[in-house]
């Protein structure tokens, strides 16, 4: 794991990164915000910053977002600071660590990125022949292209590919190109030279000279234009990049991994995605099942989840009541793996009892779990249609759509990819929209969360 230590740390800086170090952590220290910039940019990324609570931790987040740099940060001071460590937090950091540091905090800080919090859990014998192709390639240098349902556990199975390979000690970069604005996508790939556009203050190294001699992920490929396909295509093809403004060809040696959640195949025939693009990425398939397909993984996941869970929120971890495990297993979990973490986060907060039982597992809107797969489904189902259809009177087209993308955003507690799978739409188009209703005043649903629910 990269970890960057921004500041002096009140002279506390040597413990802290010897600490780190024992751990396994790869440390670069920059003394100043600027200067965690500049390193930031210079392709020399970081897994976790670890910044001194009496730097300016607002400011530098803000910089961090507007150059779409996402690494988690960590304030750390001495103990009698907790205004600014209040502050901190509210400014974005993720955690507060008191100085002198502690051994044993460090560890818990840093496992929180590593590896093992990606964790590939599974029992099913269909995941498990996934997971055995998966191993048999994990150490060449082919392309793999890993297609699955939103939620199936794509991002992880690449971390898992690449804690594998021949290139396990090295940069794994990820890019999400669903995320990213596509005016912006070239720039985060390529990198930029200073003055390339307006707003390039600074040159700017890009993801594939960042992850130089290990693995990229190109996270919802299928989101990506066209045009950019192409300059895609030849960086793959010659492992040759040019920056944005950029004069001087640079050569990277990258193993490529990309995902989606569309069938590539499909997109290419409809002329939505390069064919020769497709072909150069599918070396090797790993199509991950959904949920409702592997029964067995649901309660080892669930299981997993629900420690993982406690031990987060500082709670004892608790078995799940027969009832519990009846209904999990009879879910059919649309949202696949992360509908069910998100389900089990809530069932460990919300069981008060010595089990996690059935009246702790609910749905995102506070329904429980039992009430979806029990009743008379035909005609809970006609009851819900009539609703909807009365619900249709008096709205124009533009309101009905809003709602439909409104409430499905909240089913998937605010998860783009998710939404614009299950409506139909490209990850753009729901953006777009979601930018318009919040100009007119609509509440948006923000990642990891769902709108509040009244009435």
């Amino acid at each position: 794991m990269r970890l960057l230590i921004v500041g002096t740390l009140n002279g506390q800086l040597s413990t802290a990164t010897k600490m780190a170090m024992a751990k396994g952590a790869k440390v670069t220290h920059t003394e100043t915000v600027d200067q965690a910039i500049d390193t930031l940019r210079s392709g020399r990324g970081a897994d976790l910053m670890m910044v001194d609570v009496a730097a300016d931790i607002g400011n530098l987040i803000l910089r961090l977002q507007s150059e779409h740099i996402c690494i988690p940060v960590v304030a750390c001071g001495v103990e009698t600071d907790a205004r600014a460590a209040v502050n901190a937090i509210r400014a974005g950091a993720k955690e507060y660590i008191p100085l002198p540091p502690d051994a044993e905090l460090i560890a818990a800080v840093l496992s929180a990125v590593a590896e093992e919090s990606r964790a590939l859990v599974f029992q099913d014998p269909k995941m498990a022949n996934v997971v055995k192709l998966a191993d048999q390639v994990a150490a060449s240098e082919a392309s793999i292209l890993i297609s699955g349902e939103s939620g199936t556990g794509k991002e992880v199975m690449a971390h898992y590919v690449h804690g594998r390979s021949l290139r396990r000690d090295k940069p794994f970069i990820s890019v999400n190109c669903a995320a990213i604005p596509e005016n912006l996508l070239e720039s985060e790939l390529f990198g930029h030279e200073k003055g390339a556009f307006t707003g390039a203050i600074a040159r700017r190294i890009g993801k594939f000279e960042e992850a130089d001699g290990g693995t990229l992920l190109l996270d919802e490929i299928s989101e990506m234009d066209v045009r950019l396909q192409a300059k895609l295509l030849r960086a793959i093809q010659e492992r040759v990049i040019d920056r944005v403004g950029g004069k001087t060809p640079v050569r990277v040696d990258i193993r490529i991994i990309a995902t989606s959640n569309r069938d590539l195949q499909t997109e290419a025939r409809a002329g939505r995605f390069r064919e020769d693009l497709f072909y150069r990425l599918n070396v090797v398939n790993l199509q991950l099942p959904p949920l409702r397909d592997r029964p067995a993984d649901i309660m080892a996941l669930s299981d997993h989840f629900a420690v993982r869970y406690a031990r987060t929120n500082g709670l004892a971890p608790k078995p799940f009541s027969v009832e519990a495990r009846r209904f999990l297993a009879h879910h059919r979990w649309s949202g696949n793996v992360r509908e069910l973490e998100n389900t089990m986060h809530r069932a460990v907060l919300l069981a008060t009892g010595d089990e996690i039982d059935i009246e702790a597992i609910r749905l995102p809107d506070g329904s429980r779990l039992d009430d979806v797969n029990l009743g008379d489904v035909a005609h809970k189902a006609a009851a819900a249609a009539d609703a909807v259809s009365r619900a249709f009177v008096g709205k124009t087209v533009a309101q009905v759509e809003q709602d439909l993308i409104l409430q499905t955003l909240d089913h998937c507690l605010g998860n783009r990819t998710h939404a614009a799978n299950i409506l139909g739409i490209s990850i753009r188009t729901l953006r777009n929209k979601l930018k318009e209703y919040g100009e007119h005043g609509a509440s948006i649903p923000t990642p990891g969360e769902a709108r509040p629910q009244f009435g």
